[in-house]
């Protein structure tokens, strides 16, 4: 994470050709980490040894950089690039890449003032009787401060950078356009349906006062939940910029990996966040969908997950959780034509597709569900599954197989999906998922 004890920081670039200046920065960085065989190998080569972007640490170290300043959508994205990057890039890369889960730069401390007075009005400081200044967390849309009140409520403001908001849209635009430029949509796919859902979904982010409404409601679904705590929204110090919540300790989920934790306490932190995961899906019908590991905290002492960032949170359409529920099914019964035809009634292909892509598809929808055919607990410690999807789904790529793309209201769900099984493997956990997802089928 950033140094913020110096309580300094680079402005927000706010304007479309700023953001576009360093985006082409960034992709310019990260094509030259690679170079030339790295680029050749990265879009021909199926062998093994092309499993890995082999990145240089200085290149790795200014594509970061550059996305950490940006912050917004673009850093967003970067994130998701960076969820598990021990199973893609080189460890020296990884552990670059990494850090983008924890840091963006603060922003100036004339920037924070000028927010504050903004959306609080010139005394905000009278409602305080303490402020930290230095931010406690700071990530692609905005960062947290702590702040204890007169009345001494110990809260934590997560407070927005300014122009994010304002520049979603030329970001996602940038995005679109670099992308389709180097290549990086599959033939024939039209990407703007996945392009307008995620600029929807990076609004919705930005709109503190949904995520105050999404946050309450998550509350009240958890519950007494022994294994969770959700912090509480304190409305008298919110704004459409400003979110006040409890302020709640802990350390980040993915320190578990640490050896001072035990076995046994990986093994049921993974199985309560995946349980979680099929509650949302099948129970609640909403879904907390960013899978940021920072967005976990575990508290040791009393064994509880804090559960934090609600701004990601998307409603669930009736129509996904039985997709979903049929496509589990038959994968628990490795039933191939069931699978055949929940995979064409959620979307991921039409009526009219050739026949070969869709038995490619099953095939990979089939090799993902390995978790669902184990009997008795998996050993995410010890499974390759994530290197034979990632090399079997750039095979299928290649070949033209993905010439369509998913219904977009599921792309958030799969981000989810995805984050929560990276989250096992760091834990190393072992987690018995078939007796798990029988229970909501």
């Amino acid at each position: 994470m950033n140094d913020f004890s110096k309580g300094h920081g680079r402005a927000v670039p706010s304007h479309r050709l700023q953001r576009l200046w360093h985006l082409g920065r960034a992709t310019t960085d990260l094509a030259a980490g690679l170079g030339a065989r790295g680029l050749f190998d990265l879009a021909r080569s199926r062998g093994a040894d092309s499993q890995r972007i082999r990145l240089s640490p200085a290149a790795t170290q200014r594509f970061t950089d550059r996305l950490a300043r940006m912050r917004g959508a673009v850093m967003k994205m970067g994130q998701m690039m960076s969820m598990d990057g021990a199973d893609v890039f080189t460890p020296e890369a990884a552990a670059i890449m990494a850090s983008l889960r924890e840091r963006a730069e603060p922003m100036p401390l004339s920037q924070l003032a000028q927010v504050l007075e903004r959306e609080y009005g010139p005394q905000w400081n009278q409602a305080f009787r303490r402020f930290d200044f230095t931010p406690i967390a700071a990530a692609s849309i905005g960062q947290v401060h702590r702040a204890e009140t007169q009345d001494g409520r110990q809260l934590a403001l997560k407070i927005q950078f300014p122009g994010v908001r304002e520049s979603i849209d030329s970001d996602i635009d940038n995005l679109g356009m670099l992308g389709r430029t180097l290549g990086m949509v599959p033939k024939g796919a039209d990407p703007q349906p996945l392009l307008d859902e995620a600029r929807r979904q990076l609004h919705q982010e930005a709109d503190y006062g949904a995520e105050a409404a999404a946050l309450t409601t998550y509350r009240e679904l958890i519950g007494a939940d022994p294994a969770f705590i959700v912090p509480a929204v304190h409305p008298d110090l919110s704004t459409s910029r400003i979110l006040a919540m409890d302020y709640l300790e802990g350390v980040s989920i993915d320190r578990l990996s640490e050896h001072r934790f035990s076995r046994q306490e990986r093994d049921r932190v993974a199985t309560a966040l995946t349980d979680l995961s099929l509650r949302e899906l099948f129970e609640f019908q909403l879904a907390q969908t960013d899978p940021n590991f920072g967005n976990y905290f575990y508290q040791p002492e009393s064994g509880r997950i804090v559960l934090l960032d609600f701004g990601a949170t998307a409603r669930i359409a009736p129509w996904l959780v039985s997709g979903f529920r049929r496509l589990a099914s038959a994968g628990m019964a490795d039933d191939i034509p069931a699978m055949h035809q929940a995979i064409l009634d959620l979307g991921y292909l039409s009526p009219s597709a050739p026949q070969a892509n869709v038995e490619a598809l099953t095939e990979l929808m089939r090799l993902s569900g390995e978790m669902l055919r184990t009997q008795g607990p998996y050993d995410f410690g010890h499974s390759d599954l994530f290197e034979r999807i990632y090399q079997r789904g750039r095979e299928l790529y290649l070949a033209g197989a993905f010439s369509e793309l998913p219904d977009p209201s599921s792309l958030f769900l799969h981000r989810k999906f995805v984050g929560t099984f990276m989250l096992c493997r760091r834990l190393r956990a072992r987690i018995d998922f078939r007796a798990m997802m029988g229970r909501y089928l």
